[in-house]
């Protein structure tokens, strides 16, 4: 197998993996209270900045760091949830407005608490893995392993527990499943809760093969955006399978033509499929 070929089966699915993890909490969110939370992209920075911080400031052992950096964030999500988001939820408009301000006053503690200086998280693992002739930074299998044995367990705990039957309950009918008793304000708060973790997991496995700096949320928000878009928004498979095919369309584009013109890739997809089906590759359309 040429070598171009080996780096875009591995490259875009570390990508797709990282997509799919940020894409499938995003989704979650939508899919049980019909919210798009903007500030998702904040929680992915906030887990890269709390590892850093940990690490540099207290000398933390890198995994313990990493640990307490996910459950901080999955707090401030579930505090977000509690605090700005419940009050509002009758309101899709108000919902948008106070998470995006979220996000923003996240992105400007950070430029005042760390500045606009690119920072180095040091990854759990190092050196390279020779595959097929390529070496992959084993960072990237780490995180591309990672991503799947979590999305693994999310699929088996939303469609083999009782708790997450109750996640799909209310994601299929709201309304209906509060009349049967589901508590829907705690199951949305720990579906907030687990979305802010995975994206949280993203940033921690993602920042020491990439930019760690204030506006390092805004793109993963746009990606997961778009994904959502493209694979239907509240689905869970789409979501995955839309974030694959998007990680290695912009693998695909960076080796054939430059990276540059990667984030054209997203863009695209979500025009096509606002033209072709509005609803998404497993959405239920709407007419």
């Amino acid at each position: 197998m040429p070598a171009a070929v080996t780096e875009i089966l591995i490259y875009g699915a570390v990508t797709g993996s990282i997509y799919a993890m940020l894409a499938v909490g995003f989704t979650l969110v939508f899919g049980v209270a019909r919210t798009l939370n903007l500030a998702h992209g904040s929680f992915y920075a906030l887990g890269a900045y709390a590892t850093y911080f940990l690490t540099a400031r207290f000398n933390m052992p890198l995994i313990v760091a990493a640990l307490l950096a996910v459950l901080f964030v999955a707090g401030f999500g579930v505090s977000l949830e509690r605090i700005l988001i419940r009050p509002l939820r009758h309101s899709g408009l108000a919902v948008l407005m106070i998470t995006l301000a979220t996000s923003l006053v996240v992105e400007q503690l950070l430029f005042l608490g760390f500045g606009s200086e690119y920072r180095n998280v040091s990854g759990f693992v190092a050196g390279k893995v020779a595959i097929a002739g390529v070496d992959v930074s084993a960072q990237r299998l780490l995180a591309l392993a990672v991503s799947c044995a979590l999305l693994s367990m999310l699929w088996v705990f939303i469609h083999g527990t009782r708790l997450g039957s109750a996640i799909l309950a209310l994601s299929g009918d709201n309304e209906a499943a509060q009349y049967m008793g589901i508590p829907g304000d705690r199951v949305f708060a720990l579906v907030m809760g687990m979305s802010a973790a995975l994206a949280a997991i993203a940033g921690v496995l993602a920042a020491p093969f990439l930019t760690v700096q204030p506006g390092m949320g805004l793109l993963p928000m746009v990606k997961a955006f778009s994904i959502v878009i493209v694979g239907g928004l509240g689905s869970i498979r789409g979501s995955i399978l839309a974030a694959l095919m998007l990680g290695y369309a912009e693998t695909i584009v960076a080796y054939a033509f430059s990276a540059s013109w990667t984030e054209l890739v997203s863009l695209a997809a979500v025009f096509l499929t606002l033209i072709f089906r509005p609803a998404g590759m497993f959405g239920k359309p709407t007419f």
